[in-house]
């Protein structure tokens, strides 16, 4: 099956017979912590899902969407337990289902996509010996045939070339490529079940179409049912049958998908759909358009000015990878430049390179006027404070023996800037802008979740007080509240302190909020930028206008 295929939808459940029950979850608590200090992760959530039906869990980092989703697979830290309730997986109760037992469901019956595609592949493996091990642990298959059928599950999911994928290791792979490699993981026996978590978080908004129509059609052609955990009010909007709402470990409202989304009844679920950019694409925002009067002269002189910029990797004695090709932009002073492309486009490669990650083949950066293609040494690492990066996958960018005030404070220390007293308190001031309590400076990052530990990465970022934010996909990352509230504090910053940002999305909805003008690339050639509302409103370029098309939340 072809992820290209024309996807219908699936016939409508006659309300007088309705699919049978497939999952079903009663008055389900989850605890982390010991049992004289538990602390109440999941309280009391009921849930049904039937065969053939998509449900979303819709909810903030931490309100118990994952953990719910993870009860179900027995995928509980060691230190969570399932304390009271009831879950049936096709009418067998398996809430203390001994290991074995757990173990033939996982894989075979139930599929699991994880959120976090940089821990959950094994990085001394290749991409097609994990999709084949997985066929080989439930059927009756030869290694060669795994292998075969590997390669077919790699050009479903989307994957250009899936013979050299299959060959290649998960750090050769971009993190949406890696997403879609486990995608194509857990579908791969086309399980009666498959718990998607965070599935498509990674995934550029055309990939992503193709992936959940993927779903859709497993959906509509073997009654596969689908446990969506998202973040993504817009995906719940298009995808889901129903929509779940968690806050704080309690479910505060569920219906049709329609119905919540359009008519929601709780307050929560209210000020979620209010955040969610993808069904408020054109609302207003902090970040404004343009400066005016004799601002207007000071944001037009360029911070970043880049000429030509091209970048090559070589693959083999005879291939060449041309990731960047001659690409021309400049970013004014105090605006907000953003890239946009699908996995692979060499959006982050380009933001790479000026930020002297990685070195240019050919071409040119100029920051503030300065050469700083070739720097190296001392002038550098001085210039290093003046542009600070955000990276994409906050669980691998934050050290995990460190505790959240030495993340912080760690940048101060390394320029020597203040007393430890006063890094401290710089720290403390920082959770603030990043709307984190300040008890959380003695965790670890371990104990936080994954969108708390981006809005750290962000706060560390901000340290230093640096002219010129790189944002690799910041907020993806992140539930549409939290998202909004950085979105808005990223304005804030830009004008009271006069930031420049460049932003690395596959969002279009959250790089038309905070852009002031958008590049598109596509196969490492920028073939449109202008302004956000030219782009945004007419586009010229036929692949804009198939991303733009691509925004998850138009249909509601």
């Amino acid at each position: 099956m072809s992820i290209e295929t024309q996807i219908a939808p699936p016939p409508a459940m006659s309300s007088a017979s309705p699919a049978p029950l497939l999952l079903e979850i009663e008055d389900l608590h989850v605890e982390y912590g010991t049992e004289l200090s538990p602390v109440p992760a999941v309280k009391g959530v009921h849930l049904t899902l039937r065969q053939g039906e998509v449900v979303a869990i819709v909810g903030e980092s931490g309100s118990g969407k994952s953990t719910t989703a993870h009860a179900v697979m027995h995928l509980l830290p060691g230190n969570g337990r399932v304390s009271g309730g009831t879950i049936r997986f096709d009418g067998e109760d398996i809430t203390h289902a001994r290991r074995g037992r757990i173990v033939q469901l996982r894989g075979a019956a139930i599929g699991l996509v994880p959120q976090d595609p940089g821990v959950a592949l094994n990085p001394v493996l290749r991409i097609g010996e994990q999709v084949a091990e997985v066929l080989r642990l439930h059927r009756a298959i030869s290694r060669r045939d795994a292998a075969t059928r590997a390669v077919e599950i790699l050009r479903e999911v989307g994957l250009s070339d899936p013979e050299l994928r299959a060959r290649q290791y998960p750090h050769e792979l971009s993190g949406g490529m890696r997403q879609r490699v486990l995608i194509g993981i857990a579908m791969a026996n086309e399980p009666r079940l498959v718990i998607a978590d965070e599935a498509t978080s990674a995934l550029d908004v055309t990939v992503q179409r193709r992936v959940l129509d993927l779903l859709a059609a497993m959906t509509a052609r073997t009654g596969t049912a689908v446990l969506m955990i998202t973040h993504d009010l817009g995906v719940a909007a298009d995808r889901a049958d129903r929509v779940v709402v968690m806050q704080n470990g309690a479910v505060v409202e569920q219906g049709p998908a329609r119905e919540i989304l359009t008519s929601p009844k709780h307050p929560y679920t209210q000020a979620l759909l209010a955040a969610a950019p993808g069904i408020a694409a054109r609302r207003a925002v902090a970040v404004q358009s343009a400066r005016s009067g004799g601002e207007a002269s000071k944001a037009s002189v360029p911070l970043v000015t880049v000429e030509a910029l091209r970048k090559e990797f070589r693959l083999g004695p005879d291939r060449v990878l041309k990731a960047v090709q001659d690409v021309s932009f400049s970013i004014p002073r105090g605006q907000t430049f953003s890239i946009v492309g699908e996995s692979g486009s060499g959006k982050s490669t380009t933001a790479r390179m000026i930020s002297r990650l990685e070195t240019a083949s050919a071409g040119r950066v100029l920051f503030d006027g300065v050469d700083i293609t070739a720097l190296s040494g001392e002038p550098l690492r001085r210039l290093r404070r003046r542009f600070q990066l955000v990276y994409q996958n906050p669980y691998s960018s934050l050290d995990p023996r460190m505790s959240i005030e030495d993340i912080l404070c760690e940048p101060l220390r390394a320029f020597r800037l203040g007393s430890r007293a006063e890094q401290k308190a710089q720290a403390a001031t920082l959770l603030d802008q990043v709307a984190l309590p300040r008890d959380y400076l003695q965790r670890k990052p371990g104990a936080l979740s994954g969108g708390q530990r981006q809005r750290i990465a962000i706060a560390r970022a901000l340290a230093l007080k640096p002219d010129l934010l790189v944002l690799d996909e910041p907020v993806s990352a992140l539930d549409v509240s939290v998202q909004d509230q950085i979105l808005r504090l990223l304005g804030e910053l830009q004008r009271d302190a006069g930031l420049t940002y460049l932003m690395i999305s596959h969002d279009l909805a959250v790089v038309r909020q905070i852009s002031h003008r958008v590049g598109v690339m596509q196969g490492g050639v920028m073939v449109e930028q202008g302004s956000r509302d030219e782009v945004f409103d007419h586009p010229r370029h036929a692949y804009t206008r198939e991303l733009l098309a691509a925004i998850p939340g138009g249909e509601h």
